[in-house]
């Protein structure tokens, strides 16, 4: 299945990633499927130039329907199991609208999300026991992601406002189809920006897919289930190469290879990002779902506005295959008629005062009080 949204989701996570790393010589590892899972989610229920902002960088297109992103998304979930192979591929996706009994849930956001094959709404004591709150949705997480991702939600995140949280959590576990030779690992140079590092690089001679295009080398080793991994080796410096990319030049490549015989050495890795997404969604132009202009009437009729963004990412990579977990929490709040702190004026020094009639402005006293108990 290859269409425009397809083309948006690059689109998305090139410009998520830059956003989130913006220094090209840190790693970084996080799930575009999460973060687009959790936001989608939430632009389903969001209406106005809140939706339009979310809908805007999930799909490029402010006036596109976020049912495009599910249905890329659903059918990411459905692994091939026909083939024959020792290893079943395993994935599990869970999404979650964790609400507290303070606020009213749309019986028809709940009704949608119920029927998507992962989704639910569940109860948790936000207001009344915060830490309990936080415990019973770290404890879905983790179970989700089996054990990857133990401590979602760090403590102190569930402040007197926060009233509900849209969770996606997501495990993927799968062999490849040509595993590395188990005896042939062992230390090589990586080159890294800070210097030269030894790291245990694992060996492989199979055909699988290659391709040479300008600037860059593309190897994709299948995996069961029908996912695959690609990696990109820029020619030159990765930070100059990183930079060209755009949606259009991505697809291209991940679309290039071809089958051929391939000596490959890749190094071992355990990669972990954990990020609050707030600053990166704003330079990104989504800025009105944190203010008292949020408009998620779809999901309450309460006054709610998104609090933080919190995203955990792990990936690791052996002569066996992979295994990945991500989760992304969107934190909700309970908007108060005013949830400014009140500011202090003591009047304890000489000041004016001016009595006026506010439809003309006419002035019907002016008074300079210097010592509020006399009068000349």
């Amino acid at each position: 299945m290859k269409t425009l949204t397809d083309r948006a989701h690059l689109s998305f996570a090139l410009d998520l990633h830059r956003a989130l790393a913006p220094d090209p010589g840190r790693t970084a590892c996080w799930s575009p499927f999460s973060v687009a899972s959790a936001l989608g989610l939430v632009a389903k229920g969001a209406a106005g130039v809140t939706r339009e902002e979310l809908v805007g960088l999930l799909l490029g297109d402010p006036s596109a329907e976020p049912e495009r992103l599910f249905d890329l998304l659903a059918a990411a979930t459905r692994l091939d199991t026909t083939g024959e192979h020792e290893d079943t591929p395993v994935l599990a996706v869970a999404d979650t609208l964790w609400a507290d009994q303070l606020i009213t849930v749309r019986e028809s956001f709940a009704e949608e999300l119920a029927r998507m094959p992962s989704g639910a709404v569940r109860n948790a004591p936000f207001r009344t026991d915060p830490e309990g709150a936080r415990a019973l949705i770290n404890s879905d997480v983790a179970r989700t992601t089996r054990d990857l991702i133990p401590e979602l939600l760090p403590p102190g995140v569930i402040d007197p406002d926060t009233v509900a949280a849209v969770v996606n959590a997501l495990y993927l576990k799968v062999a490849w189809r040509h595993r590395f030779d188990q005896d042939g690992t062992r230390p090589e140079p990586f080159h890294a920006p800070g210097g030269p590092l030894r790291v245990p690089t694992m060996r492989l001679a199979e055909r699988v897919g290659y391709a040479a295009r300008p600037g860059w080398r593309v190897v994709a080793l299948p995996a069961v289930g029908g996912v695959q991994a690609t990696v990109l080796l820029p020619d030159g410096d990765l930070a100059e190469a990183e930079r060209s990319l755009d949606a259009d030049s991505l697809a291209t490549l991940l679309s290039a290879p071809e089958p051929r015989k391939v000596r490959l050495t890749l190094p071992r890795l355990r990669l972990s990002t954990r990020a609050e997404l707030t600053q990166v969604l704003n330079a990104l132009g989504v800025r009105t779902i944190f203010t008292r202009d949020a408009d998620l009437s779809g999901i309450s009729p309460d006054p709610l506005a998104v609090q933080a963004v919190l995203h955990e990412a792990v990936l690791k990579v052996d002569e066996q295959g992979l295994e990945g977990a991500a989760a992304t929490a969107v934190m909700i709040r309970l908007m108060s008629a005013d949830t400014q702190r009140p500011v202090e004026i003591r009047v304890d020094r000489p000041f004016l005062l001016l009595v006026r009639h506010t439809g003309t402005g006419a002035i019907y006293f002016l008074a300079r009080v210097t010592n509020p108990g006399t009068a000349s």
